[in-house]
């Protein structure tokens, strides 16, 4: 899964936030403000990569055990499947 063409991140009054662009923001009314670890997995997405993958990354670089590791990247995909901002 990865990031849709037309949602970017981007830096706003000091938070990070996810915004439309271009035909994106037809569907798309609004933005999504992220966390580090909502960032740091935002930004793994960028690439083509599976669940699997986003635990290992965000375990390597968090002192995260698997089980909660996992349930945040749940989350995570499940908030932007939500809002339709993944390419599944």
């Amino acid at each position: 899964m990865k990031v849709k063409d037309g949602f970017v991140l981007r830096q706003v009054g000091g938070k990070t936030v996810v915004l439309a662009t271009g035909r994106a923001a037809v569907s798309f009314n609004g933005m999504i403000t992220l966390n580090g670890t909502g960032e740091f997995l935002w930004n793994e997405l960028n690439r083509d990569c599976s669940e699997d993958e986003l635990v290992a990354a965000l375990r390597a670089n968090y002192d995260v055990d698997e089980k909660t590791a996992r349930v945040d990247v749940r989350n995570f995909i499940q908030t932007m499947l939500d809002n339709k901002l993944l390419e599944v």
